[in-house]
């Protein structure tokens, strides 16, 4: 079962998400800030991340930096969810390292799609590297 960590300091957007998800086949957990978020990524190992940018302790863009920087989290695909919509949040969150950004209000079609989306995207990768460690096997066998 896929694993969704939803890290949002609002508990209402949180639980919101939260109830977005549920009955769709996901696992999720909820951190309240950056330092959570963190520590949660690396104990629990979401597949997803679904990240608010403004949080205490630290920004959703410093947090999305550090998974990125840290080999036991680097694979965790991130969802920005936010309120800022500007050009530069966006870039900013692109040079962090997210592979998506929604905008709130959050329509839920919109969140399932791009998190199946992502996941889709992770297996294919996924299923990419084992086929070429195999033929690297295959071929030092040789």
């Amino acid at each position: 079962m896929p694993r969704i960590l939803i890290a949002d300091d609002n508990p209402q957007n949180a639980e919101l998400l939260e109830a977005h998800l549920d009955g769709t086949g996901f696992e999720t957990r909820i951190a309240a800030n950056g330092e959570e978020t963190l520590a949660a990524a690396r104990d629990w190992q979401p597949d997803v991340l679904l990240l608010d940018v403004m949080m205490p302790k630290m920004s959703g863009f410093e947090v999305c930096k550090r998974l990125r920087a840290d080999p036991a989290t680097k694979a965790v695909g991130v969802i920005f969810v936010t309120a800022l919509d500007e050009v530069t949040d966006i870039e900013r969150a692109v040079d962090a390292g997210t592979e998506d950004f929604l905008t709130k209000p959050i329509n839920k079609t919109e969140l399932l799609l791009r998190v199946r989306a992502l996941l889709d995207a992770r297996q294919e990768s996924n299923d990419v590297e084992r086929s070429l460690a195999y033929f690297r096997r295959v071929l030092r066998g040789h």
